[in-house]
Protein backbone atom coordinates (compact mmCIF):
# COMPACT_ATOMS: atom_id res chain seq x y z
CA UNK A 1 0.00 0.00 0.00
CA UNK A 2 2.99 2.30 0.61
CA UNK A 3 3.76 2.68 -3.10
CA UNK A 4 0.32 4.15 -3.72
CA UNK A 5 1.39 7.36 -1.96
CA UNK A 6 2.48 8.53 -5.42
CA UNK A 7 -1.21 8.85 -6.44
CA UNK A 8 -2.24 11.83 -4.23
CA UNK A 9 1.14 13.44 -4.90
CA UNK A 10 0.55 13.02 -8.64
CA UNK A 11 -2.92 14.56 -8.35
CA UNK A 12 -1.44 17.66 -6.73
CA UNK A 13 1.49 17.82 -9.16
CA UNK A 14 -0.87 17.50 -12.13
CA UNK A 15 -3.82 19.68 -11.15
CA UNK A 16 -2.23 22.73 -9.50
CA UNK A 17 0.36 23.48 -12.22
CA UNK A 18 -2.26 22.55 -14.82
CA UNK A 19 -4.71 25.17 -13.56
CA UNK A 20 -1.99 27.81 -13.57
CA UNK A 21 -1.10 26.89 -17.14
CA UNK A 22 -4.79 27.33 -18.06
CA UNK A 23 -4.71 30.75 -16.39
CA UNK A 24 -1.52 31.75 -18.25
CA UNK A 25 -3.05 30.70 -21.57
CA UNK A 26 -6.22 32.69 -20.83
CA UNK A 27 -4.18 35.80 -19.98
CA UNK A 28 -2.00 35.52 -23.09
CA UNK A 29 -5.10 35.04 -25.28
CA UNK A 30 -6.80 38.14 -23.75
CA UNK A 31 -9.64 36.06 -22.28
CA UNK A 32 -9.01 37.26 -18.70
CA UNK A 33 -6.85 39.86 -16.99
CA UNK A 34 -3.82 39.06 -14.79
CA UNK A 35 -4.44 38.26 -11.11
CA UNK A 36 -2.31 41.24 -10.07
CA UNK A 37 -4.75 43.61 -11.77
CA UNK A 38 -7.09 45.21 -9.21
CA UNK A 39 -8.56 48.01 -11.34
CA UNK A 40 -11.52 47.32 -13.60
CA UNK A 41 -13.38 49.68 -15.92
CA UNK A 42 -17.08 49.78 -16.73
CA UNK A 43 -16.35 49.44 -20.44
CA UNK A 44 -13.29 49.14 -22.64
CA UNK A 45 -12.59 50.19 -26.19
CA UNK A 46 -10.62 47.85 -28.44
CA UNK A 47 -7.55 46.65 -26.56
CA UNK A 48 -4.39 47.33 -28.52
CA UNK A 49 -2.22 44.95 -26.51
CA UNK A 50 -0.34 42.48 -28.66
CA UNK A 51 -1.37 38.84 -28.69
CA UNK A 52 0.77 36.99 -26.16
CA UNK A 53 0.81 39.91 -23.72
CA UNK A 54 -1.74 40.72 -20.96
CA UNK A 55 -4.72 43.00 -21.63
CA UNK A 56 -4.25 46.66 -20.80
CA UNK A 57 -7.94 47.45 -20.25
CA UNK A 58 -10.13 45.22 -18.08
CA UNK A 59 -13.81 45.04 -17.14
CA UNK A 60 -15.50 42.90 -14.50
CA UNK A 61 -16.07 40.29 -17.22
CA UNK A 62 -12.29 39.83 -17.31
CA UNK A 63 -11.83 38.91 -13.64
CA UNK A 64 -9.63 35.76 -13.66
CA UNK A 65 -11.92 33.35 -11.84
CA UNK A 66 -10.81 29.74 -12.32
CA UNK A 67 -13.96 28.87 -14.27
CA UNK A 68 -13.58 31.95 -16.46
CA UNK A 69 -10.00 31.00 -17.29
CA UNK A 70 -11.20 27.68 -18.69
CA UNK A 71 -14.09 29.03 -20.77
CA UNK A 72 -12.62 29.64 -24.22
CA UNK A 73 -10.40 27.51 -26.46
CA UNK A 74 -7.60 26.55 -26.51
CA UNK A 75 -7.33 26.71 -22.71
CA UNK A 76 -10.81 25.19 -22.29
CA UNK A 77 -9.46 21.94 -23.78
CA UNK A 78 -6.76 21.70 -21.11
CA UNK A 79 -9.26 22.72 -18.43
CA UNK A 80 -11.55 19.83 -19.41
CA UNK A 81 -8.61 17.41 -19.48
CA UNK A 82 -7.56 18.46 -15.98
CA UNK A 83 -11.13 18.02 -14.72
CA UNK A 84 -11.53 14.56 -16.24
CA UNK A 85 -8.13 13.16 -15.29
CA UNK A 86 -8.32 14.79 -11.86
CA UNK A 87 -11.76 13.27 -11.24
CA UNK A 88 -10.46 9.81 -12.17
CA UNK A 89 -7.52 10.20 -9.80
CA UNK A 90 -9.86 11.39 -7.03
CA UNK A 91 -11.95 8.22 -7.39
CA UNK A 92 -8.81 6.07 -7.24
CA UNK A 93 -7.63 7.89 -4.11
CA UNK A 94 -11.05 7.50 -2.47
CA UNK A 95 -11.08 3.76 -3.16
CA UNK A 96 -7.54 3.40 -1.87
CA UNK A 97 -8.27 5.33 1.31
CA UNK A 98 -11.47 3.34 1.81
CA UNK A 99 -9.51 0.09 1.58
CA UNK A 100 -6.82 1.41 3.90
CA UNK A 101 -9.33 2.36 6.60
CA UNK A 102 -11.07 -1.03 6.31
CA UNK A 103 -7.70 -2.74 6.70
CA UNK A 104 -6.98 -0.74 9.85
CA UNK A 105 -10.38 -0.71 11.55
CA UNK A 106 -12.69 -3.03 9.60
CA UNK A 107 -16.09 -1.63 8.63
CA UNK A 108 -17.09 1.95 9.44
CA UNK A 109 -20.11 3.93 8.32
CA UNK A 110 -17.98 7.09 8.33
CA UNK A 111 -15.64 5.43 5.86
CA UNK A 112 -18.54 4.46 3.59
CA UNK A 113 -20.01 7.97 3.66
CA UNK A 114 -16.56 9.39 2.92
CA UNK A 115 -16.21 7.11 -0.11
CA UNK A 116 -19.61 8.22 -1.44
CA UNK A 117 -18.83 11.90 -0.89
CA UNK A 118 -15.43 11.56 -2.58
CA UNK A 119 -16.93 9.92 -5.65
CA UNK A 120 -19.67 12.58 -5.69
CA UNK A 121 -16.94 15.21 -5.66
CA UNK A 122 -15.35 13.53 -8.69
CA UNK A 123 -18.66 13.58 -10.58
CA UNK A 124 -19.01 17.29 -9.86
CA UNK A 125 -15.48 17.94 -11.10
CA UNK A 126 -16.32 16.27 -14.41
CA UNK A 127 -19.30 18.61 -14.81
CA UNK A 128 -17.25 21.68 -13.90
CA UNK A 129 -14.52 20.75 -16.38
CA UNK A 130 -16.77 19.90 -19.31
CA UNK A 131 -19.55 22.49 -19.05
CA UNK A 132 -17.93 25.92 -19.41
CA UNK A 133 -19.46 28.69 -17.33
CA UNK A 134 -20.24 31.03 -20.25
CA UNK A 135 -21.94 28.34 -22.34
CA UNK A 136 -23.64 26.05 -19.82
CA UNK A 137 -23.79 28.15 -16.66
CA UNK A 138 -26.48 26.13 -14.88
CA UNK A 139 -24.72 22.79 -15.37
CA UNK A 140 -21.36 24.32 -14.47
CA UNK A 141 -22.72 25.73 -11.21
CA UNK A 142 -24.56 22.49 -10.42
CA UNK A 143 -21.26 20.66 -10.82
CA UNK A 144 -19.46 23.17 -8.59
CA UNK A 145 -22.30 23.05 -6.05
CA UNK A 146 -21.93 19.27 -5.91
CA UNK A 147 -18.14 19.02 -6.09
CA UNK A 148 -16.96 21.47 -3.45
CA UNK A 149 -19.35 20.64 -0.57
CA UNK A 150 -18.87 16.92 -1.26
CA UNK A 151 -15.11 17.34 -1.30
CA UNK A 152 -15.25 19.30 1.95
CA UNK A 153 -17.39 16.58 3.56
CA UNK A 154 -14.83 14.00 2.40
CA UNK A 155 -11.92 15.77 4.10
CA UNK A 156 -13.97 16.47 7.25
CA UNK A 157 -14.84 12.80 7.63
CA UNK A 158 -11.24 11.78 7.10
CA UNK A 159 -10.14 14.25 9.75
CA UNK A 160 -12.37 12.34 12.17
CA UNK A 161 -11.11 8.99 10.91
CA UNK A 162 -7.50 10.13 11.22
CA UNK A 163 -7.93 10.81 14.94
CA UNK A 164 -9.96 7.63 15.37
CA UNK A 165 -7.19 5.51 13.84
CA UNK A 166 -4.23 7.45 15.28
CA UNK A 167 -1.66 5.17 16.91
CA UNK A 168 1.32 7.51 17.25
CA UNK A 169 2.23 11.16 17.75
CA UNK A 170 2.89 11.46 14.01
CA UNK A 171 -0.67 10.33 13.26
CA UNK A 172 -2.01 13.07 15.51
CA UNK A 173 0.16 15.67 13.79
CA UNK A 174 -1.22 14.49 10.44
CA UNK A 175 -4.69 14.94 11.90
CA UNK A 176 -3.86 18.48 13.04
CA UNK A 177 -2.56 19.33 9.56
CA UNK A 178 -5.69 17.95 7.91
CA UNK A 179 -7.93 19.94 10.26
CA UNK A 180 -5.99 23.13 9.50
CA UNK A 181 -6.31 22.62 5.74
CA UNK A 182 -10.00 21.77 6.13
CA UNK A 183 -10.65 25.01 8.03
CA UNK A 184 -8.91 27.01 5.29
CA UNK A 185 -10.99 25.18 2.65
CA UNK A 186 -14.22 25.81 4.57
CA UNK A 187 -13.52 29.53 4.98
CA UNK A 188 -12.61 29.85 1.30
CA UNK A 189 -15.76 28.02 0.23
CA UNK A 190 -18.01 30.21 2.39
CA UNK A 191 -16.36 33.42 1.17
CA UNK A 192 -16.58 32.37 -2.48
CA UNK A 193 -20.31 31.71 -2.05
CA UNK A 194 -20.90 35.03 -0.28
CA UNK A 195 -19.03 37.02 -2.92
CA UNK A 196 -20.43 35.16 -5.92
CA UNK A 197 -23.70 37.11 -6.08
CA UNK A 198 -22.10 40.53 -5.60
CA UNK A 199 -20.87 42.07 -8.85
CA UNK A 200 -19.01 45.06 -7.40
CA UNK A 201 -15.31 45.40 -8.15
CA UNK A 202 -14.27 44.83 -4.52
CA UNK A 203 -16.41 41.72 -4.09
CA UNK A 204 -15.35 40.25 -7.42
CA UNK A 205 -11.70 40.65 -6.47
CA UNK A 206 -12.21 39.09 -3.04
CA UNK A 207 -14.24 36.28 -4.59
CA UNK A 208 -11.42 35.66 -7.05
CA UNK A 209 -8.93 35.22 -4.19
CA UNK A 210 -11.27 32.88 -2.29
CA UNK A 211 -11.80 30.62 -5.29
CA UNK A 212 -8.11 30.38 -6.12
CA UNK A 213 -7.39 29.41 -2.50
Amino acid sequence: MTGWIVLPISLTAFSIPGIWIVYAMAVMNHHVCPVENWTYNVTCSDDNAKQGTPKTCCTLDDVPLISKCGTYPPESCLFSLIGNVGAFMVVMICLLRYSQVIELSHSSWLNTVALISGCTNAAGLVMVGNFQVDYAKSLHYIGAGVAFPAGLLFVCLHCILTYHLAASALDYWVGHLRVSLTIVALISLVLSILYREKKTQKCMCHGRCSRWV
